[in-house]
């Protein structure tokens, strides 16, 4: 079982950014995609973000140029960078590695865009 922790939500106003952080117990993200999906209130989870262990990137449509996914150099960190956050990007945003058919979830974190 790999555990992922997701920290940097919170609240903020339309315009702002904020940068999502999500910490594995190992440097897994050299080896596992990382990726950002979110549930916003009324509609099923959707994919944000997704970076491959090669380095690959993949946003959902939606994003537009405003979020950017990353990763540290010890590949245990999955961030996510997004600027000019708007009222429809509300909801709680959840972490996952996979792997094949190996997948684990962080705990989800809530983002609130409000003035």
């Amino acid at each position: 079982q790999i555990q992922l922790v997701e920290s940097g939500g919170g609240l903020v106003q339309p315009g702002g950014s904020l940068s999502l952080s999500c910490t594995a117990e190992g440097n897994i993200f050299g080896m596992y995609t990382g990726g950002w999906y979110r549930q916003v209130p009324g509609k099923a989870r959707e994919f944000v973000a997704g970076l491959a262990a090669g380095g690959s990137t993949d946003y959902g449509d939606f994003v537009k140029g405003r979020f950017t996914i990353s990763r540290d150099s010890t590949k245990k960190t999955v961030f996510l960078q997004m600027d000019n956050l708007q009222p429809e990007d509300t909801g709680v945003y959840y972490c996952r590695a996979n792997l094949h058919s190996w997948q684990y979830w962080g705990q989800g974190i809530q983002v609130t865009v409000s003035s």
